[in-house]
């Protein structure tokens, strides 16, 4: 029998106490699926929807709550994946929810979706965003996670006009995202957004690479070097982070 999307998820893991995904101490679901092919994904088994397990917006809103005293009032739960926007009838109803116990909601995402009248409504009770831009440059965008970056950017600035949070996040990856021209171009981006509170330069590692090798599948930045605190201060540096 099919589950209903609205009661229901395909939920990959949790973390209980994260304290890297928005602001105190949060209650971290990683959400099944994703349609992007990021070639430095290190959750690369979280991108077939038919994985993970079916979890009710019930059982998993009950969990929460018994970490309510935790996470309050300084966290509160994030939703990231893979891309939790793909399941966004269940994180209407689970944000409800959460709301409704006073709990801040947050979204970890890169924002390629539509923005849809559920996208909306979904938004409408999102606390933060945490927003993945894969790549400044289009077509450098196109070849590092197989998308455009068009829809991210109009993510942004709905995101902007209708006065949510954002913290902006991008991977530093050596040869492919440290581009001078390119950190001054997302640069002039951010800063036409007006609800940004937060820029977070995140050091590319290959420390997921075992997880491609453990699918069978080939890791296709095997040559590149981890990001060094060095090339995240300079980028910061060019950004004026």
């Amino acid at each position: 029998m099919e589950k209903d999307l609205k009661y229901y998820a395909k939920i990959h893991s949790v973390e209980s106490f994260g304290a890297v995904d928005g602001p105190g101490i949060r209650y971290v679901i990683f959400l099944q699926g994703c349609h992007l092919k990021c070639k430095y994904c290190h959750n690369r088994d979280t991108w077939d929807i038919n994985g993970g397990e079916y979890k009710s917006v019930d059982e998993i809103f009950e969990k929460v709550k018994r970490y309510k005293n935790y996470i309050m009032p300084s966290g509160g739960v994030t939703v990231t994946g893979g891309e939790p926007l793909l399941q966004v009838k269940f994180l209407i109803e689970f944000f409800k929810r959460l709301k409704s116990e006073g709990i801040s909601t947050c979204i970890d995402t890169s924002g390629m979706v539509e923005i849809t009248d559920e996208i909306k409504e979904l938004l409408r009770l999102t606390d933060l965003v945490l927003l993945d831009i894969k790549h400044i440059d289009d077509e450098k965008c196109k070849q590092l996670v197989g998308i455009s970056n068009k829809k991210e950017l109009e993510f942004a600035k709905y995101l902007s006009d209708n006065n949510i949070k954002i913290w902006i996040r991008q991977v530093l990856i050596p040869g492919y995202t440290d581009d001078e021209k390119d950190l001054l171009k997302l640069k002039e981006f951010i800063n036409s957004l007006k609800t940004v509170e937060k820029v977070q330069i995140l050091p590319y590692h290959s420390m997921g690479k075992y997880k491609w090798e453990k699918l069978g599948l080939k890791y296709e930045l095997e040559d590149v070097r981890d990001a060094t605190q060095e090339d995240v201060d300079r980028a910061k540096k060019i950004i004026g982070i």
